[in-house]
Order: C-alpha cells, then structure tokens, then sequence
C-alpha cells in the first residue's frame, strides 16, 4: 500500500507570501524525506538556478484526502544546503531557542474575509448589504455566510490535530475569524500556516476564495487582523511583568508595524477598533489602543495582553519572532523571569 503526502511550504511572493503545494506518493510506512522543486515557478529562484529544497518539519493527518494520508509542511534551503532567504522560520528558531525559558505562549485570532464573483461573500450584485452591527457572531441566512466552509474547517482543523480553539463570524458579512492556540511560538505559527492552507483547499470546493486582504471592502467597514495574544511564565504570574512587555513594545513601535503585514496602513486607521498605525499606545479593556490588556488580566494582576496591531496577511514566523525577541529581551533585562 502507499499514501499520499501534500508538501506545503511558503513561497516567494512580495510583499504577502503565498502558500505551495504538491503530492508525493510515499510507500507504506515512509516517512516523508526531502523534496524539491522549481523555485523559477514561485519567486524564490532564477531559471537557470530553479532547484530548491523542502525540508519537513511538521506533519500531520490530512483532513481533506483521509485515511493515512498526510499533510508535510516545509521549510525552504538551498542546495548547498543554508536556509532559503524566504525562509522566515530559519529565522525564528534562534530567538525561540534563546527565550526559551521564558516559556512564551501565543494564541493568534486569524481574520479573512470569504469573496465569491469578486465581492464579499454575502454582499449584494450592486451596492452594499446594510451596515455592520449584526453580523459579529451572527445567526441566521441574512446575518451569516459561509458557515458551512467554516465548519467543515473547523472539523478539519481538529482532524488535523492542530491547536485550534475556536471560531465566530466578524464584523463584516463573509468575515469570519479562527484562533490557534495557545502554544509556543514556532507551533502556533506552525499550525497557523497549514490551517490557513486548509482554508484555502476547503473553500475552493465552494467556489469561495478566502483572502487576508487587511482592508478588503474600502469605507465604513472592519478591517482584517491577526490580533497576536501573548504571555510569558513571568506575565501569567504577576502584573509587572505585562507592564513592561507593553513597555517594551513601545520602543519599537515603528520596527513591528513595518513587521506586521502589507498595507497596514490601510487598515490601522484610528477607526474600526484599531489605534492609527503611526502611533503606540496600550491600555486595559482598550480595543482602540496598540496593546489591549484584558480586564481581567488587570483583576487578577496576571495573564496576557493582545497586540491588536497585526495584519490578517502576517507572517506568524516574523510576528512571534518580533515579539518573542522584544519582550523577553526586554524582561530579561528587568529580572523578571
């Protein structure tokens, strides 16, 4: 007997990389090994120097195919054998090795928004569905659409042994949002990425595009986010430690906003529950701020706090290695650890 492994991995494509794959036919009981593949074809390589490697570095069961079927996510090299330059979670894995200790966790809430014959899932042929207020964590026809996508992902999701942990329609018709975690930084973002992949396969079965356009309807309208939620074992223990990750955050404000996502700009207005993208601020309860502290977390003088700057088209390897480096940076330096 074989199976069929699907090999995905991130592609070249600026400023928003792409996901990838391609199918191998794998004996019985073997293991999913190198790869390659045309790098000419996906943004990562010249024609006359097209080869590229895929290394596994996660697997897991494949919801969409079944049975001992897998899905083998990659990371890029180079022939001789370093790190592809697109390769973001080479980059990652030195600082999470570094801060290890510090046993960072994230939950990452991952908004899109559903587009079927060019518009919103949901939105009428001519002119627009009425204004948003009903549809965040909506029921019913005229309230919600593409349910039966987003369950189905769901179910996948768990089949595939990922760490989800939940989902809910959005602001706007057609936006929905999942969360992984929590986990680690190289995990979440992990299983982030072949959820997303999911995503797509699903979806294209309807006809339906999911896309993490941070802005996808200009106006009075939501934008798309990946609101990051973070902790160390220092910040689920006391409260002074979730001061200065804010704190630290704020320092660099500038280098994590250009870290965030393509077009930003566009969506970190001021309105729509964002702070203006040119500006850091933090607060408790405070979905208009950079950095939400959770009431709760106020209460309990422990926990969390959410950077709620992060576009829906991130790269999770560049978010988590931006805040895992400045945030424990930042509490290492203040002993609290």
């Amino acid at each position: 007997m074989s199976y069929k492994a699907e090999y995905i991995w991130i592609d070249g494509t600026e400023p928003t990389a792409r996901l990838r794959s391609k199918t191998k036919i794998l004996a019985d009981g073997a293991e999913p090994g190198d790869w390659g593949f045309d790098g000419s074809s996906t943004n990562q390589a010249p024609g006359d120097r097209s080869d590229c490697v895929l290394k596994p570095v996660f697997i897991c069961p494949d919801p969409v195919r079944g049975g001992d079927n897998k899905l083998v996510l990659c990371e890029v090299f180079l022939v001789d054998g370093n790190p592809h330059p697109t390769n973001t979670r080479a980059l990652l894995r030195p600082v999470a090795e570094k801060y290890a200790a510090q046993d960072s966790w994230y939950g990452i809430e991952q908004e899109y928004t559903f587009f079927k014959d060019g518009r919103p899932l949901g939105f009428p042929e001519r002119g627009f569905p009425a204004p948003q207020g009903m549809y965040y964590c909506g029921v019913g026809a005229d309230e919600v659409h593409g349910r039966e996508i987003v369950e189905r992902h769901l179910d996948a999701c768990l089949e595939a042994g990922l760490k989800v942990s939940g989902i809910n329609a959005e602001v706007m018709p057609g936006q929905w949002e999942f969360q992984i975690g929590p986990a680690g930084p190289i995990e979440v973002a992990d299983h982030l990425w072949v959820a997303r992949w999911l995503l797509y396969r699903i979806a294209e079965e309807h006809d339906v595009s999911a896309t993490l356009d941070p802005k996808p309807v200009e106006g009075d309208w939501n934008g798309a986010g990946a609101h990051t939620n973070f902790s160390t074992k220092a910040m689920r223990e006391g409260y002074d430690a979730i001061i200065t990750a804010c704190e630290a955050l704020g320092t660099k404000a500038q280098e994590h906003v250009k870290a965030y996502g393509a077009d930003i700009e566009r969506r970190l207005t001021g309105l729509h529950e964002t702070a203006p993208w040119s500006e850091y601020s933090y607060g408790v309860s405070n979905r208009g701020a950079s950095v939400r502290i959770p009431w709760q977390v106020e209460v309990d003088k422990k926990g969390y706090i959410e950077d709620r700057r992060p576009n829906a088209n991130i790269d999770p390897y560049v978010v988590t290695r931006m805040i895992t480096g400045t945030c424990c940076e930042a509490l290492e330096a203040a002993g609290q650890v």
